[in-house]
């Protein structure tokens, strides 16, 4: 019976693709906020995430940024049907693109791409992926059905190599040796294990140090792909490579990539996912923010 309605709910978001972009964005907006009327537990997590971070703005501020997220973020959610099913060139005229000569290297080297967890990164994904043969990180879903269509969403328009956060890093330097280039996600907490801390908005974030690791490791260039959501769909911006990366350090590669992701928040605050406990894992001592 469960798969039966879940085959239902896909029949459904199947048939959302074919709505021209105005009236899904309008079904976003109205996702949006029931959510966030509705999703008690997740507006605590983002309202924490946010006086953390701009403790500067007034609670009204922070409200209201708040719920411009919840409406990005379903908006983002709806958006995805299109990436699903979409026509080639439906997407090329809503997801357009700059920069990219950038994620190619005359000398050959490996490309990190760097896309921190804003709502539009999906869309970017399937964007990039019309032009370079990419690897990635993906958690696998309980449901069947929609781990599938996840899935085959990511390999629509090039090969491309998925794996879990169970595989490792050796499988991941393995696909960005044999030429795919690696759409990373840095910016989540998970845990204690192998992350460090270092200031995101200046509190002290648990954070993997793998970008810094593995351009040590395989000597990839770095080039941020930061993915905007505007009115008309989506804007995807390509950066130069990063100069002088890595570094000195670990410490000091990584505590520069979340300056990097706190300057393109600031350029959109409300596109940021704060729905993540971004800051769960304390330093030893330290109160927890989430109770």
């Amino acid at each position: 019976m469960k798969l039966f309605f879940t085959y239902i709910l896909v029949g459904f978001l199947w048939l959302l693709h074919w709505l021209p972009l105005p009236f899904l964005r309008g079904l976003g907006w109205l996702l949006g906020r029931l959510l966030y009327a509705a999703g008690r537990e997740r507006r605590k997590v983002a309202l924490i995430n946010l006086r953390l971070c701009f403790p500067e703005k007034s609670e009204v501020e922070r409200e209201n940024l708040a719920r411009r997220h919840f409406i990005a973020f379903s908006r983002a959610v709806l958006d995805r049907t299109l990436g699903w099913w979409a026509s080639k060139e439906r997407l090329e005229r809503i997801i357009r693109i700059q920069g990219v000569e950038h994620l190619n290297d005359p000398d050959g080297r490996p490309i990190i791409m760097l896309s921190p967890h804003f709502v539009g990164l999906d869309a970017g994904a399937t964007r990039i992926s019309m032009f370079v043969r990419g690897c990635s990180v993906y958690s696998n879903q309980k449901n069947p059905v929609f781990n599938k269509l996840l899935y085959d969403g990511r390999i629509r328009f090039t090969e491309a190599v998925l794996l879990s956060r169970q595989d490792g890093m050796r499988k991941i330097i393995k696909a960005m040796k044999d030429g795919y280039k690696f759409y990373y996600l840095p910016d989540m907490d998970f845990g204690p294990k192998e992350s460090i801390f270092v200031p995101f908005f200046g509190v002290p974030a648990a954070t993997i140090p793998g970008v810094s690791r593995l351009a040590r490791l395989t000597g990839a260039k770095v080039v941020a792909c930061i993915t905007r959501q505007v009115a008309d769909g989506y804007e995807v911006e390509v950066m130069p490579a990063w100069d002088n990366f890595p570094g000195d350090s670990i410490e000091e590669d990584t505590a520069f990539v979340n300056r990097f992701i706190e300057s393109q928040v600031l350029r959109m605050p409300e596109q940021y996912f704060w729905l993540h406990k971004r800051f769960k894992t304390r330093p030893p001592g330290e109160q927890r923010f989430y109770k």
